[in-house]
């Protein structure tokens, strides 16, 4: 068994094998560019790309020209939003989204809401879920857009796409998901799902780093775009520059891959946290996960581990990789936003770890895991003397701690 274990998967994965092998010739035989018609290196670049488009299309129930090349989620999102907002201005320039989106839905939001656009952020329930009434209740005359995710970056809730996409569709407003976290792990069929416009991430599936897409709809409704890079007019006008066609082939393999072995693979990361949830409870008293027990991520657990502070217990735990909150932001002590937003207190905020479990994780490495933090929990504890009051029953939210 390798140390330190890895337990950080919504954060980003390894690159598969079979997604190596299949991008290597890319780098040295086959280094064409794709926009080059002129000859065989250009032709072997852009059949490349051809066959990476139909596979990711067909992981997500799309066609192969509605997927547009990205270097990732956080470029899709800036250019759904963005190029919205610019290609539709007498449509309305209201927005509505969640306060548990990524930061880089909020943080393009706060921006576009400079530029003159109002944004309704929407609180989900306790669980981090956003309800479709709550959605009806705030579509106006001029909503232009609803972006919410598909599955938090955090806690794992599922939101209710198919049926916010439906009613979306009826009010003929724009409908976005952020599917970064989604795709790969849970079926995603963006006609069945009635998404117009969605982002994914190659990392996120086993695929290479600086790679991503973006699902725009052609028909019913055709969805438009305005460019937020120029240049010579690649991907439809809507994103320019030369393709990556090493990562945009791995991007079109780790597709593939999460295809075929789709129910192997959810089925391994349903199983393995299962395991760890349930050694985690049979020892440890005052433990909550955080999102929705029924509708989440089946690879994915957010626990919150009362009377320990969440950074102490990741420096306990040292031979595990997890994070604390979201990785893109993991650098502040806030407490997360997400959490914030399903009003979990600061203090089981602080003390909350996510743990995601992959593809080549094993049991072994899973006993192991549980065990370090049962370990490390209950070391702890021992020097918590708010622990101990809790044991003997006191209320500690009721103590007045000013000296007064």
């Amino acid at each position: 068994m390798k140390l330190p274990i890895y337990l950080d998967f919504q954060a980003t994965n390894p690159v598969d094998q079979r997604v190596l092998d299949s991008m290597l010739p890319y780098f040295k035989e086959h280094y064409g560019n794709a926009a080059s018609r002129s000859h065989a290196y250009g032709w072997a670049g852009e059949e490349a790309v051809t066959k990476a488009r139909k596979q990711i299309a067909k992981l997500i129930g799309a066609t192969p020209k509605e997927i547009i090349f990205t270097s990732g989620s956080t470029e899709a999102i800036n250019l759904v939003l963005k190029g919205a907002v610019e290609m539709y201005p007498t449509r309305g320039k209201h927005i509505i989204t969640s306060l548990v989106e990524h930061k880089a839905v909020l943080d393009v939001c706060k921006h576009l809401e400079k530029e003159g656009c109002e944004v309704t952020y929407l609180k989900p329930d306790k669980t981090g879920r956003v309800s479709v009434e709550q959605v009806r209740d705030a579509i106006r005359e001029d909503t232009l857009m609803v972006a919410l995710l598909w599955a938090s970056n955090e806690i794992g809730t599922i939101n209710p796409i198919r049926e916010i996409g439906a009613l979306c569709h009826e009010r003929k407003v724009l409908f976005f998901t952020d599917g970064t976290q989604a795709v790969g792990k849970i079926p995603v069929d963006v006609e069945k799902d009635n998404i117009d416009l969605m982002c994914l991430s190659g990392h996120k599936i086993y695929g290479p780093k600086g790679i991503g897409c973006l699902y725009v709809r052609r028909k019913n409704p055709r969805v438009r775009l305005s460019a937020q890079m120029d240049g010579g007019g690649h991907e439809r006008g809507m994103r320019s520059g030369t393709l990556n066609v090493p990562g945009i082939v791995g991007l079109g393999e780790a597709c593939e891959i999460c295809r075929i072995d789709f129910e192997k693979d959810l089925e391994h990361g349903r199983a393995l946290r299962d395991r760890f949830e349930k050694q985690i409870f049979d020892k440890l008293e005052y433990v909550y996960i955080n999102g929705n027990k029924e509708h989440r991520l089946p690879h994915a657990s957010n626990i919150s581990f009362a009377y320990v502070e969440g950074e102490s217990l990741i420096m306990g735990i040292k031979d595990l990789a997890v994070s604390s909150g979201s990785a893109c932001t993991s650098a502040s002590l806030e407490p997360s936003h997400v959490l914030r937003a399903c009003d979990v207190g600061d203090e089981l905020a602080h003390s909350s770890i996510r743990f995601s479990f992959g593809r080549e994780t094993t049991e072994e490495e899973v006993d192991f895991a549980a065990n370090q933090v049962i370990e490390a929990v209950e070391r702890l504890r021992e020097l918590s003397p708010l622990y101990e009051m809790a044991q003997e029953g006191i209320d500690i939210s009721s103590i007045d701690w000013s000296g007064h």
